[in-house]
C-alpha cells in the first residue's frame, strides 16, 4: 500500500516536471520565431532613434524638384525644319507600356496634320517602367521611337505621384528646344480631343497672341481631399490650406508659350506637390494670373456618350479609352454640315 502511494507521488512529480519542460521549450521556440537570436529587447533609446529617423524621412508624396532628370529618349529637332514655329505643341502624358494607346492617338486626334492651317507638334511624355518590366519594354520603346520619333522619356519612375514631374519636364523640353511655340497643350491619353475646335474656336490663330493665357475646365475654390487612400488625397502636412487656388482640370488644358515659360520659372521656388493641375494653379497664384474661361461646357472632365454633332462643339471629353476613340473617329471625321448651328 505504501509502495503504491510512493509510485503515485513519483508519477505526479514526473508529470509536472515534464509539463514544465515542455512549456519552457515552447517558450524558447516562440522567442526564436519572433526575435533575432542573442539580442536583448530594444532599449527606449533605440526606439527614440527610430522615431527620429522616421520623422526626418521625406513624405512619400514629396517630389524632388528642381532636379536634373535626364531625357533618355529625346528629339531636340522636333520643332525645327522647313515649317514655321509650332502654333501648338501637344504634350501627351502616357505610360511606357501604352504602345497601342499611342498608336491610336497618332491615327486620330494626335495627328499633327489634322488642322492644316497651323503647325502642330506632338510629343508623348513618359517616365521609366517598373524594374520588373524595364528590360522587355526598353527594346520595344526604342523600336517605337525609331519608327515615329515622338517619345520623350525622362529619367524617373512613371507613377501617378510623379505626374507633376512629367508636366514640368515637358515644359523644360519646350523651354530648351521649342521656346517659340505659341501654345502648349497638356493632355492625358484617356480623352477624346477635337483639335480643330481647340485651334479655331479657343486659340484663334488669326488673332493676336494671348500672353498670360491658360484655359480648360476651371475649378474654383475647391477643397483638398483629406480622406486617406483616395486618389486625390492631400495630406495637411503637404498643403495646409482649406481651399485650392483656381486651376484647370488635369485631363487637358492649354496655355500660351510665354506663360508656360513663366510657370517653369516660378516652379523652381514653389513647393512641388503630386497633383499636377493643382500645382500649376499654385504657380499661377504666385504669378498673379487667373485662368481664362473657355467657351462654356467645352472641356468635359467626366465622360459623355458620343454624339456626332455635340462632339464637334467640344474641345475635350475625359474618360475615353483608345479603342473607343478608334471606333468613333471615322464617323467624327465625316461632315458636320447637317448639325444645327448654335
Amino acid at each position: 500500500m505504501k509502495l503504491m502511494k510512493w509510485n503515485l507521488m513519483l508519477g505526479v512529480l514526473l508529470s509536472t516536471a515534464l509539463v514544465a519542460l515542455l512549456v519552457l521549450l515552447l517558450s524558447q521556440l516562440l522567442t526564436s520565431w519572433t526575435a533575432p537570436a542573442h539580442l536583448s529587447p530594444p532599449s527606449p533609446r533605440i526606439f527614440s532613434k527610430k522615431f527620429e529617423w522616421q520623422a526626418r524621412t521625406p513624405h512619400p508624396l514629396v517630389l524632388r524638384y528642381p532636379e536634373s532628370y535626364p531625357f533618355l529618349l529625346n528629339h531636340p529637332e522636333k520643332c525645327e525644319g522647313p515649317r514655321s514655329a509650332p502654333f501648338l505643341l501637344m504634350l501627351v502624358m502616357t505610360q511606357p507600356q501604352d504602345v497601342g494607346v499611342r498608336q491610336v492617338i497618332r491615327q486620330t486626334w494626335g495627328n499633327e496634320s489634322l488642322v492644316s492651317s497651323v503647325v502642330i507638334c506632338r510629343l508623348f511624355v513618359l517616365g521609366l517602367p517598373q524594374p520588373s518590366f524595364a528590360q522587355e519594354l526598353r527594346a520595344l520603346l526604342e523600336e517605337e521611337d525609331r519608327e515615329h520619333g515622338d517619345l520623350l522619356q525622362v529619367g524617373f519612375l512613371d507613377t501617378y505621384a510623379n505626374l507633376t514631374l512629367k508636366v514640368l519636364m515637358g515644359l523644360e523640353w519646350m523651354a530648351q528646344y521649342c521656346p517659340t511655340a505659341q501654345y502648349v497643350l497638356k493632355v492625358d491619353s484617356d480623352v477624346f480631343l477635337n483639335p480643330r475646335y481647340l485651334v479655331q474656336q479657343v486659340l484663334w490663330p488669326s488673332g493676336p497672341p494671348q500672353l498670360d493665357f491658360i484655359t480648360g475646365h476651371i475649378y474654383r475654390t475647391s477643397n483638398p481631399e483629406r480622406r486617406r487612400g483616395h486618389k486625390w488625397y492631400m495630406p495637411p502636412e503637404l498643403y495646409s490650406h482649406d481651399k485650392y487656388p483656381d486651376y484647370c482640370g488635369g485631363p487637358g488644358y492649354v496655355l500660351s508659350g510665354s506663360l508656360a515659360l513663366r510657370i517653369l520659372t516660378v516652379a523652381q521656388r514653389v513647393k512641388a506637390i503630386h497633383l499636377e493641375d493643382v500645382f500649376v494653379g499654385l504657380c499661377l497664384k504666385e504669378l498673379g494670373v487667373k485662368p481664362t474661361p473657355s467657351p462654356p461646357g467645352t472641356f468635359l472632365m467626366f465622360r459623355r456618350n458620343y454624339d456626332h454633332c455635340a462632339f464637334h462643339r467640344l474641345v475635350l471629353v475625359h474618360g475615353f479609352q483608345h479603342q473607343e476613340v478608334q471606333q468613333i473617329w471615322p464617323d467624327f471625321l465625316t461632315s458636320n454640315g447637317a448639325c444645327p448651328t448654335v
